[in-house]
């Protein structure tokens, strides 16, 4: 340990913890990559040797499997910036910049905490004090190079794909109805019963020109519909349910039941908070979109004339919707009622009356989704003048403790179907109607 090191040292610093964070990118790479990992913890030699106690050396390795290009879903690195901020911490040991953070930002944000309590950051190449220049200008440097080494992997992966991709030789997990043959080609489902389902489907809203009439007729005839376990132990079995609404859709507008290969049909788009949006883009957006590379369903002009019909019906509906009030209505109950039969979280629906909004609750969720009647339809001008009006105090409690008792019932029967159904689910394991709702289907 050279002398420079040791000056950068002081008491101060030895009178608070010594964190030593590890972190490696994915659970694979803590697997298969343990010399990085004993290289990691092997730094808490060097934390002895400046001075610290084996027992102040705090070692946070819960980010181990985890990515370094956000710090959201890290704990250990959360954790860190907390102490560190609270004035714990004398040094942060890490074996690299890229295992403290691949982010610029969240880099950037632990170097002025560190400067502003007094805090050393150690790598492997050295120790620095975050307060000096000469010291934050590298570490600096070091973060910019940290993300644009992850940028530059990134871009070397993408770019594989998608040089695949333009050529219609990526594999993509395929929908119900299709699969790979053993020459890795896309054909149809040899199953006979499969391919008749879904040229039923595709037949059946041809005629009606509604994905909720296609649900009504395959309910009218008892029939179920495949679909494809996509995780758990029993992925990529063939298992049958009820059609849903949401399905149907599903299947209207995906263009490799039309013999399509299509590439990049969504992007992702960062929020303030770390998360990401999925954005679905238009046709003429797509990067990539061969008619004709394998077998389908449908023909491209039924499939193009699919989609008009679909959109000329959400057009209608658009239409009604811009005329009914907005969402932040007068209803006082509005997202927060309960349906006491199925526990589902009721709609709102507005009716005009003498020149005044009205509002009625409706339990309509299973309804839409499998052609079904409404569970129930309450008025809503009662219950919202019984709990918001200008009623005695003693009204308005007595009402408040039955609208409470009235959600709360529903919750309770809410939290019994969903525990009905997962123990018929678990019991009935194998048998076609027992996965509907399963959230791990999907054609």
């Amino acid at each position: 340990m050279n002398q420079e090191m040791h000056q950068k040292v002081k008491t101060t610093h030895l009178k608070r913890n010594a964190y030593l964070y590890i972190r490696q990118s994915t659970l694979r790479q803590v697997f298969e990559n343990s010399e990085s990992t004993k290289r990691q913890y092997a730094l808490r030699q060097r934390a002895v040797a400046l001075g610290w106690p084996e027992d102040r050396i705090i070692v946070l390795d819960s980010d181990l499997g985890q990515s370094g290009a956000s710090a959201v879903d890290r704990e250990g690195f959360q954790r860190l910036v907390t102490e560190v901020s609270l004035g714990r911490a004398g040094i942060v040991l890490g074996l690299e910049v890229s295992r403290l953070a691949r982010n610029s930002a969240d880099w950037h944000r632990l170097l002025e905490i560190c400067a502003l309590t007094d805090a050393l950051i150690l790598d492997e190449d050295g120790i620095y004090d975050p307060a000096h220049f000469n010291d934050r200008l590298l570490l600096g440097l070091k973060g910019t190079m940290s993300e644009a080494e992850l940028h530059v992997l990134r871009a070397r992966l993408q770019g594989g794909i998608l040089n695949k991709a333009r050529r219609g030789e990526l594999m993509i997990s395929p929908p119900v109805g299709l699969t790979y043959n053993s020459e890795g080609a896309l054909v149809l489902d040899p199953d006979k019963q499969v391919q008749q389902c879904l040229r039923l489907l595709f037949e059946t809203f041809r005629s009606t020109g509604s994905a909720m009439a296609t649900v009504k007729a395959f309910q009218k005839q008892g029939l179920q519909f495949p679909r494809r376990v996509r995780t758990g132990a029993h992925k990529g079995d063939l298992v049958w349910a009820a059609l849903g609404h949401t399905q149907v859709l599903r299947i209207l507008h995906n263009p490799r039941y039309a013999g399509a290969f299509v590439f990049g049909r969504s992007r992702f788009r960062k929020n303030v908070d770390g998360s990401f949006t999925v954005v679905q883009l238009s046709q003429d957006e797509w990067q990539t979109l061969i008619p004709g590379a394998c077998p389908g369903y449908v023909s491209w002009e039924d499939y193009q004339q699919n989609l008009k019909r679909l959109h000329e019906s959400a057009q209608a509906m658009g239409h009604d919707r811009r005329k009914s009030p907005a969402r932040e209505g007068p209803a006082l109950l509005q997202g927060l009622i309960l349906c006491g039969r199925c526990g589902q979280r009721m709609t709102v629906r507005y009716h005009v009356r003498h020149s005044r909004l009205w509002p009625e609750y409706l339990c309509q969720r299973e309804g839409i989704e499998h052609a079904q009647p409404l569970c129930q339809r309450v008025p809503g001008g009662g219950i919202d003048e019984a709990i918001g009006g200008s009623e005695s105090s003693r009204s308005r409690s007595g009402a408040y403790r039955a609208a409470r008792t009235a959600i709360a019932i529903g919750r309770s029967r809410q939290t019994a179907s969903e525990t009905s159904r997962t123990s018929s689910v678990r019991s009935g394991l194998g048998t076609p109607p027992l996965y509907a709702g399963r959230p791990e289907m999907s054609p």
